[in-house]
């Protein structure tokens, strides 16, 4: 049986390196963000997860694309609808509650860890093309 994880994340990429986080309960690195909540727009969704986090407040978030994968670490036949957004925070990030680390990754070093997301693959493919 399958089922959809529909998420937001948020897209930071400078000097060929994107902000990923990893969650304490999972062995890959993934977007900023989570899931939305019910009643909640992708947008406010964003919002409350950068704030979570990261410990930072995002100003104006920018659609940038959609991604539809495998949803890693979540089971067989689980997919994830990860709408991706731009924006800036207001300071430096810091990793915050359920977030047991975070760092800026080149496509190559993401590559190289032993469980990635798809969503995140395709994304790098997107915004770094080999």
């Amino acid at each position: 049986m399958s089922s959809l994880i529909k998420a937001v994340g948020l897209v930071r990429f400078a000097d060929r390196r994107l902000l990923l986080v990893r969650s304490a309960d999972q062995e890959a690195f993934y977007l900023p963000g989570g899931g939305i909540e019910p009643g909640e727009t992708e947008r406010e969704a964003l919002h409350r997860e950068v704030a979570e986090e990261l410990g930072v407040v995002l100003g104006e978030a920018e659609f940038y694309a959609r991604y539809f994968n495998d949803a890693v670490g979540r089971g067989a036949g689980v997919k994830v609808d990860l709408a991706c957004y731009t924006g800036v925070f207001d300071g430096e990030p810091v990793a915050s509650a359920e977030i047991a680390e975070l760092g800026w990754f080149t496509r190559a070093e993401y590559e190289q860890h032993h469980v990635t997301a798809p969503a995140i693959l395709d994304l790098y493919a997107d915004l770094d093309p080999a």
